[in-house]
């Protein structure tokens, strides 16, 4: 009762901030004026509007069993080996021998080394070039605050919306073009079937930064390594950077490349960024890395790990050593099984999620190289799309339209759930598609 006491409050709180101001009562205001580039964000950033909106249908249906598999959030528990060196961690910071204060920005030597081990095995990666972070994220802002607000921006569309934010709220954005959803200056590179979700270079005007995310969130579907080489090729011969995330790594399923980094020439023009989050279930525990080569420099030769280590040293004191504890664990013999093991088991309900909806008769993209479906829906409305699956259903999915204007007539659905709850959402699906899959 008291948990759903606190997430009431929370998500009253996020409904009031959505809300128009002048639908606000206004008090006492300071004399500090808005910042130009926060006004230029569209309504809300898209998660906390779907919280949202389930918090109003909860209102509506308060009998109703919702089934989330909208937001990106992990639900099996952390193995216990983990949980245990975590455990051990903190137990042993009540003690004069195993306490320990403030550790190094860049996070602990033993975790990044692991680390470069772990996942640039052959690439020539060094610990030193990992820097540990309390999430992705977070470190996407960080790389943003590095780049200042002059440069120029390319995203795929769709992706992540926290590229789009985040780059309006640094002023690289100009204006938002209502006709169709898009900022001035950001260049869209437009990621669809009929371009095997990799975008026409060909066609794609110079920036300065190059957003990309393999395998993708929201399409699920992970870029190949004649794909990357192309990517790598063009930022080389433009001079761009390449900010590459590959928070799904560990769900690659065919092959593809699991780092940008095994694209030869890959560290002279790329920044990778990677989370715990989705592979060892550290969603609320939080801890990430970012890789910065030191062979990346900028025009006049400056390496660009220099700014980006003052940046750290500058704005964060350091993960948690609880945390980073925990990462070690999850990086060693036993605790790779088993983050492995529950790895398989989302993949296993993201198979269950893509014969649903085959069954269906719609199209479905991604599941097999990250834990997220693309369900296309030929000439529907996404937020429309979503509303009556959510009414018919009690299932939040996420609209495509929140990820870019490419993502219109799709919904994203995450995998991440119990069996049972996979099983049943197939099932609410599949017994209720004359309504809603027409």
């Amino acid at each position: 009762m008291l948990k759903q006491m606190v997430h009431a409050s929370k998500t009253n709180l996020e409904v009031e901030s959505l809300r128009p101001v002048e639908e606000r009562e206004i008090g006492h205001c300071t004399k500090v004026r808005r910042s130009v580039n926060m006004e230029k964000l569209q309504s809300g950033y898209l998660f906390p509007e779907i919280s949202m909106r389930e918090y109003e249908h909860s209102q509506k249906h308060p009998d109703a069993k919702i089934i989330r598999l909208g937001i990106g959030d992990t639900t099996e528990p952390v193995p216990n080996c983990i949980a245990f060196a975590m455990t051990k961690k903190a137990i042993d910071l009540s003690t004069v021998e195993g306490y320990s204060g403030y550790g190094d920005e860049q996070g602990n030597k033993a975790l990044r080394k692991r680390i470069a081990e772990k996942f640039y095995e052959n690439m020539g990666i060094k610990g030193e070039e990992v820097f540990v972070s309390d999430g992705a994220q977070c470190d996407i802002s960080r790389i943003q605050m590095l780049l200042g607000s002059n440069v120029t921006v390319a995203v795929q569309d769709p992706s992540f919306p926290a590229y789009i934010d985040s780059s309006v709220i640094f002023g690289r954005a100009g204006e938002l073009q209502g006709q169709n959803g898009k900022y001035e200056r950001i260049v869209y590179m437009k990621c669809a079937p009929e371009n095997d979700f990799f975008p026409d270079l060909s066609n794609t005007p110079r920036t300065d930064i190059i957003f990309f995310c393999s395998p993708n969130n929201p399409t699920g579907t992970a870029a190949s390594a004649s794909q990357l080489r192309r990517l790598v090729d063009f930022a080389t011969a433009n001079g761009s950077l390449i900010v590459y995330d590959s928070s799904y790594a560990a769900y690659i399923s065919d092959g593809s490349p699991t780092s940008i980094y095994q694209i030869p020439g890959a560290k002279q023009v790329a920044i990778e960024v990677s989370s715990f989050s989705k592979f060892a279930g550290f969603t609320g525990v939080r801890l990430g890395w970012t890789v910065v080569p030191e062979e990346l420099s900028y025009s006049n030769g400056f390496p660009i790990i220099k700014d980006y280590d003052r940046i750290v040293c500058t704005c964060f004191n350091g993960a948690s050593n609880i945390v980073q504890a925990g990462g070690l664990a999850c990086l060693s013999a036993e605790g790779f099984q088993a983050v492995s093991r529950v790895v398989n088991h989302y993949k296993e309900n993201a198979k269950i999620l893509v014969e649903a909806f085959r069954g269906l008769g719609m199209e479905v993209y991604g599941g097999q190289n990250a834990p997220y479906l693309w369900v296309h829906f030929p000439g529907s409305s996404s937020w429309e799309l979503f509303a009556e699956i959510l009414e018919k259903t009690h299932i939040v999915t996420i609209p495509g339209r929140g990820f870019g204007p490419a993502g219109e007539e799709y919904i994203r659905v995450s995998s991440f759930g119990h069996r049972e709850t996979i099983l049943e959402a197939s099932n609410r699906l599949t017994s209720l598609h004359k309504h809603i899959f027409k």
